[in-house]
């Protein structure tokens, strides 16, 4: 989709003039005074779900407070992010947000029981997750021309998974599709872990999920990567080319993850969670874990992730128009 963004483009607003230590802070809010709900739209293993289990996790530890993962998948997220807008918002239930269910949603939806802009609190936007092509270890498929041959051979033959229907990688999957020039059979699942047991099985041919997902499975040689998203390579695949480099000139995509609250969260609660994540995201083993995963590091402040929502809704209903992508 090449939005071109790079974590190198954000700037952390105010953090160097908050002196108070994060707890201090916590405590003169009230906040959290109870349990907090990290709502995430995708089962267990994908890369939000790990994300958000890392930061939980240190959150638990910080503010001594538990932070309960609710893994709530189906509808492209929609479920999930249902439940989290109209969830009290008081900060005791944050959003796992995608660019799925936070920004393509919007573009693609006839009607949505929630608004992308309008029903969500931006906390800040954690990081910028490169797409990955993959294809099973012992699908027979070289690289990325032997994939393209095979499905030029037989048009509408080939079967590519994504993690939903007008999710970014079903979009990535239509992108490469014009780009290549070839036509695949798209077959959605209930998130990226679920389509790699497919790709796993050679079931489906291929799929282009998020890094942090699939960094595991190719280094264990279960799948293997035909190409990488952005237009340079991800340090955790390094011998892995860009799509671009393995023969489609200027394909790329990515996805990203942040953090919501539901709308109308006080700001001093508001200001804590961006304060506590961002610190948590930029922990050197923190920031060393999701690197290696393949995420590219961003923290963003409140109103530049609004920001960045806003036009990522912009920028996927250009390519779900393309691609005559368009859900009830």
């Amino acid at each position: 989709m090449g939005h071109g963004c790079r974590s190198t483009t954000f700037v952390v607003i105010g953090l160097a003039v908050m002196t108070a230590p994060l707890s201090t802070l916590a405590q003169t809010q009230k906040y959290p005074a109870k349990p907090i709900r990290f709502i995430i739209p995708y089962p267990p293993g994908g890369a939000s779900d790990v994300t958000a289990r890392i930061i939980g996790q240190k959150m638990t530890e910080n503010w001594g407070q538990q932070v309960v993962i609710d893994n709530r998948p189906g509808a492209n997220g929609i479920i999930a992010c249902d439940i989290a807008a109209k969830s009290t918002p008081d900060g005791h239930t944050i959003l796992m947000a995608n660019v799925g269910p936070n920004a393509i949603n919007q573009a693609v939806y006839a009607k949505l029981p929630y608004d992308s802009e309008k029903s969500f609190t931006p906390i800040t936007l954690t990081s910028i997750v490169p797409q990955v092509l993959v294809t099973g270890a012992t699908s027979g498929v070289a690289d990325l021309k032997t994939l393209i041959a095979q499905a030029k051979a037989k048009p509408g033959f080939l079967r590519y998974a994504s993690g939903g229907t007008g999710a970014s990688n079903h979009l990535s999957g239509e992108l490469l599709q014009f780009m290549a020039g070839i036509k695949m059979i798209h077959v959605p699942y209930k998130g990226d872990a679920p389509s790699l047991v497919d790709v796993m099985a050679n079931q489906v041919i291929a799929a282009m999920p998020t890094a942090i997902a699939v960094v595991p499975h190719v280094k264990a040689g279960r799948i293997k990567a035909l190409g990488v998203s952005p237009r340079k390579r991800v340090a955790a695949l390094p011998d892995v080319p860009t799509i671009e480099e393995a023969g489609i000139p200027g394909f790329e995509s990515v996805s990203w993850g942040g953090v919501m609250a539901p709308a109308g969260a006080p700001a001093p609660v508001v200001s804590a969670l961006h304060q506590e994540i961002v610190r948590i995201i930029r922990l050197p083993d923190v920031t060393e874990k999701l690197q290696a995963l393949g995420a590219d590091i961003v923290g963003s402040s409140p109103p530049e992730f609004a920001q960045y929502v806003k036009s990522e809704i912009k920028k996927w209903g250009d390519v779900a128009k393309r691609a005559n992508v368009r859900l009830d």
